[in-house]
């Protein structure tokens, strides 16, 4: 088979795919978030070589750059891990063809080649690379120090889908990745190893002998083969038939009977979340939320900036409820089907969804206590935004969640996973978080501080004063939109 005809069939593939339509308005977004990095990439290309002659006046451009190179590699191996994905293409119909499997590992390795991340950095350094010729640079040398950029960008791109294959089974799958990453800053730092320098000089050496380009160009090359084999080795039909055995932890939850008649619904959700990959994420991310606040209150110079103090509060407290309730009903997406067709009370169902979110709440709140530290300020702010989380949020995203349509694979990693986002997450985060820290904030400045809490405080009490209205109306929400939940959950 042809280049041609896997192209045309992904072509086609994408075309004829049942989420096309409803996904116009995320591909729109991202061709929005593309045309901005091209036009800044572009705009710092153009403006890189008389930035460099202005603030390092006694320093060559080309050599100053070169010093920089190794964050930049850092930084562009940090940016694919998390937004890059394996261009992976529906192969396993092609495999009960007479198809060679090395054509198709081939296909999508030579793929990936065109991904947007390796024509990103055309836009910054051929306008920098002009700028070298046009002051006086020798030809040669500039076209393979360009070279020499590519081809590291496509060595990073390969080594990044070697991380992947290794580490997307895994929980918490970006750690390994953040600790390398870290590891190479931190001993580039204090000098223990100058990688900066060892990078400076690799490109400075490519520049003055082109011969030196071997070198990257055979790394290349070994990735490459690296990558095939794996790919290769994976390329089998019976490589996902294989069933996982798991043990699973039974465990009665005998407590949630308390809670009455939702508390079935709340055994099956904590189920979810603790024997599904992706859902199991939004526990382990308690313990990032809750260290969240460290990144602001020892630092001075957010002392005087309340509204700092609401964003914080939401986001600390309110930590699982985005992350868990940003997806109803798309964890039970996989078997909503069933789950509708039974002789359930639809506002019994949201009900356990709420008690569980704003359990977290209160839980979040009370682990947040020791942030006193900082100020009593600090812990009076988390409280109130605790109470805004309870009484506003819970319910703006249970109404969000009424326009979800995204299925979501529970076992998939959960590490800036995009599966099952659509425009709804995008608009709803304006709510959630946008408008809670700008009342407490602009309160606080134009009265007082506490003024401010109690802004927030009062928004919350509200919401919790009408608590079975707001419940009644989100429940209708959902009934309405049943039918259409069920025919987009139902779609591959």
């Amino acid at each position: 088979m042809k280049l041609k005809h896997f192209l045309n069939l992904e072509w086609k593939q994408f075309l004829r795919s049942a989420s096309f339509n409803k996904s116009i308005g995320i591909k729109i977004l991202m061709i929005f978030f593309a045309l901005y990095f091209i036009v800044s990439f572009l705009i710092m290309g153009i403006g890189l070589y008389p930035a460099l002659k202005k603030f390092f006046p006694d320093q060559d451009p080309l050599a100053t750059l070169n010093s920089y190179l190794f964050f930049y590699i850092l930084a562009d191996m940090l940016m694919r891990f998390f937004l890059q994905k394996l261009p992976v293409m529906s192969v396993k119909p092609l495999l009960t063809l007479p198809i060679k499997r090395n054509k198709v590992v081939h296909y999508v390795l030579r793929k990936s080649a065109f991904s947007f991340f390796n024509w990103l950095p055309l836009f910054a350094f051929v306008p920098f690379s002009i700028m070298l010729l046009i002051n006086g640079y020798p030809t040669i040398s500039v076209l393979f120090w360009f070279l020499a950029i590519m081809v590291v960008t496509l060595i990073v791109n390969f080594l990044n889908f070697i991380i992947e294959s290794f580490s997307s089974e895994k929980e918490l799958s970006f750690l390994p990745i953040i600790l390398f990453a870290g590891s190479l800053f931190a001993l580039n730092h204090f000098e223990v190893i100058s990688f900066s320098e060892l990078i400076a000089n690799a490109f400075t050496a490519i520049y003055n002998n082109p011969i030196f380009i071997l070198v990257p160009i055979l790394i290349l090359i070994a990735l490459y083969i690296v990558n095939f084999k794996i790919l290769k080795s994976k390329l089998y039909l019976d490589s996902s038939l294989k069933s996982k055995v798991a043990v699973v932890n039974a465990s009665s939850m005998e407590w949630t009977k308390r809670f009455g008649d939702i508390a079935p619904f709340m055994q099956l959700d904590l189920k979810l979340i603790w024997r599904n990959k992706r859902p199991r994420s939004t526990v382990f991310l308690l313990i990032f939320g809750l260290l969240y606040g460290l990144v602001f209150y020892p630092n001075p110079q957010f002392a005087d900036s309340p509204m700092i103090f609401g964003f914080v509060g939401i986001f600390v407290t309110g930590i699982f409820l985005i992350n868990f309730g940003q997806f109803i009903p798309a964890w039970d997406s996989g078997y909503y089907k069933m789950l509708m067709s039974q002789n359930i009370k639809y506002e019994q169902y949201l009900k356990s969804k709420y008690t569980l979110m704003i359990l977290s709440v209160i839980i979040m709140f009370v682990l947040s206590v020791p942030y006193v530290y900082f100020g009593w300020k600090i812990l009076a702010a988390h409280f109130a935004a605790a109470f805004y989380n309870i009484g506003v949020n819970s319910y703006v995203i249970m109404f969000g969640g009424s326009y979800n349509r995204k299925k979501i694979d529970l076992n998939q990693r959960a590490a800036f996973n995009y599966q099952g986002t659509g425009a709804v997450q995008w608009i709803i985060g304006i709510p959630l978080m946008i408008l809670p820290a700008a009342i407490f904030g602009l309160t606080a400045f134009f009265v007082n501080f506490e003024v401010g809490l109690l802004a927030l405080i009062l928004c919350g009490l509200t919401g919790i004063i009408l608590h079975k209205k707001l419940i009644k109306f989100i429940t209708q929400k959902y009934l309405d939109s049943k039918y259409k939940m069920i025919d987009a959950f139902s779609q591959d």
